[in-house]
């Protein structure tokens, strides 16, 4: 972005000059360098003067000439110091960065504000003043009075904000279970319904499975294995401290053992992986005669049969979800949340949620905010877990919630209708200063039907155009004002 055409001089080291102040309504022409910004001149010297919009945050670009030709910044001192309306002073310190100098500070919106430039080269001093004019409009006292601008000062006020908000209750995704069988078999027994309630470790299928009776043969063949090599390996041990038998025997023996311990160890780990627990091995180890095809699944916690796709005698894959077991005491409120009211919407506030259909009410807390806001809806959600130990609170219910805001003061807030939106700035509140209204981009924050607090961009004290505001905004319109430079 270049600097803005306005009603300014550039001049030259040493010499008088003239300081043309302008409303933003008349602009006058500057000398533009080969980036498009604003040329700075003295004798054979010259910087070029460029605010980069591209970056993040926007920051002041020098370029260095000689004679018209491009010189190293290094070798170039360079300070900068823009007063703004109500005397704010901003200084600039300026680094080389390859080809150019790079302010340290970024540069606030609006880009409105008289320019004070010092250059050091080679020896010599330079020095240059104009003016940019971006977001203002001029009105007298009795123009406003007729127009019905009134005009307050920031400061602090009183804030209590009650907002509602469209929900759905949805399951709490943190207590539902897809129950999915480790491995592929015939349904022997469904014990579970439809609409069934389980509590934790209760069977609810049995499979009879072909793969789990070869991992649980292998098991026991290893722990066979295992058991002869103990035998061996404790006999050839005996021998071997008799001096009877050979220590290579012995240290065969050992490693024939350790090998079988191994081996056992894997065939454990598989069926373990199938969805056995220790206690399960433990049975499988005293009753070795037992069904080995035999594959229960058990409920993970206590909930509710919601969903159910298996019939006894049907096969079913080990990949395949055969039901669905949602636990139902507690439920999540999905809340649908407009951008304009982001910043009202914190984590831990208290919230109430209400049915019209059923005219339950209950309380929470915003436990979750949704980083992203959707590109179709242009909102994002919260989310409330609310209690529900007697199932009342059906998953799919739409309900209203009301975010509760404490009641507070607020160090700087303004009229809620002196909030304006521009398309470069966002959210802004026109301060005045004399017969200037300069549009002041602010970060908002809590809000309710009268007030609106002002986080960033606005200080206690300063005066702003409160009721009809929206006329200013207008006004910028008409006098053909940019966001060019």
């Amino acid at each position: 972005m270049k600097l803005k055409e306005d009603d300014a001089d550039h001049h030259r080291d040493g010499h008088d000059h003239e300081h043309a102040q302008g409303n933003g309504h008349q602009e006058e022409a500057f000398a533009r360098g080969p980036h498009h910004g604003r040329m700075l001149t003295a004798g054979t010297f010259s910087v070029e003067l460029v605010i980069e919009e591209e970056d993040e945050p926007p920051r002041f670009k020098l370029y260095c000439y000689e004679v018209g030709r491009a010189i190293d910044p290094s070798g170039v001192q360079v300070a900068m110091e823009l007063r703004r309306l109500g005397g704010r002073v901003t200084h600039y310190r300026f680094q080389p960065r390859g080809g150019y100098l790079q302010s340290d500070t970024a540069v606030e919106e609006p880009h409105s504000f008289d320019a004070h430039v010092t250059a050091e080269h080679e020896g010599r001093s330079y020095r240059w003043q104009f003016s940019q004019v971006e977001a203002r409009v001029k009105v007298s006292s009795e123009t406003a009075d007729k127009v019905g601008i009134e005009v307050l000062r920031a400061g602090p006020a009183r804030i209590e904000s009650k907002l509602e908000f469209p929900g759905e209750v949805t399951l709490n995704a943190d207590r539902v279970c897809h129950v999915v069988p480790r491995v592929a078999g015939v349904v022997a027994e469904a014990r579970k319904k439809l609409g069934d309630v389980v509590k934790e470790g209760d069977v609810v299928a049995v499979l009879e499975s072909r793969e789990l009776a070869t991992a649980r043969s292998q098991y026991l063949v290893q722990l066979k294995r295992e058991e002869l090599a103990r035998i061996n390996f404790n006999r050839l041990k005996h021998l071997w401290e008799k001096k009877v038998s050979p220590e290579k025997d012995f240290l065969d023996s050992q490693k024939a053992l350790e090998e079988a311990k191994i081996e056992r160890l894997a065939a454990a780990q598989k069926l373990m992986a199938l969805g056995l627990s220790q206690s399960d091995l433990e049975a499988l180890r005293k009753t070795p005669d037992g069904p080995v095809a035999h594959y229960e699944l058990r409920a993970p916690f206590d909930g509710v049969v919601i969903t159910k796709h298996m019939s006894k005698g049907e096969w079913v894959d080990g990949k395949a979800e055969i039901l669905c077991i949602a636990d139902l005491s507690t439920v999540w409120v999905d809340i649908i949340v407009y951008p304009d009211h982001l910043d009202a919407v914190q984590l831990g506030q208290r919230v109430i949620v209400r049915s019209d259909a059923t005219k339950r009410e209950a309380t929470g807390v915003v436990s979750y905010l949704g980083p992203l806001v959707g590109s179709q809806s242009r909102t994002t959600r919260a989310r409330v877990v609310i209690d529900n130990p007697d199932g009342k609170w059906r998953p799919g219910t739409f309900v209203t919630v009301q975010l509760v805001q404490d009641t507070s003061v607020v160090p700087v807030a303004v009229r809620r209708d002196a909030v304006q939106t521009l398309d470069h700035l966002g959210s802004v509140v026109f301060v005045r200063y004399g017969d200037q209204f300069e549009a002041r981009p602010v970060r908002l924050g809590r809000s309710d039907f009268h007030n609106t607090e002002i986080r960033t961009g606005l200080e206690q004290g300063e005066t702003y155009a409160a009721a009809n505001s929206f006329v200013l905004k207008s006004q910028l319109g008409t006098a053909g004002l940019s966001h060019s430079h």
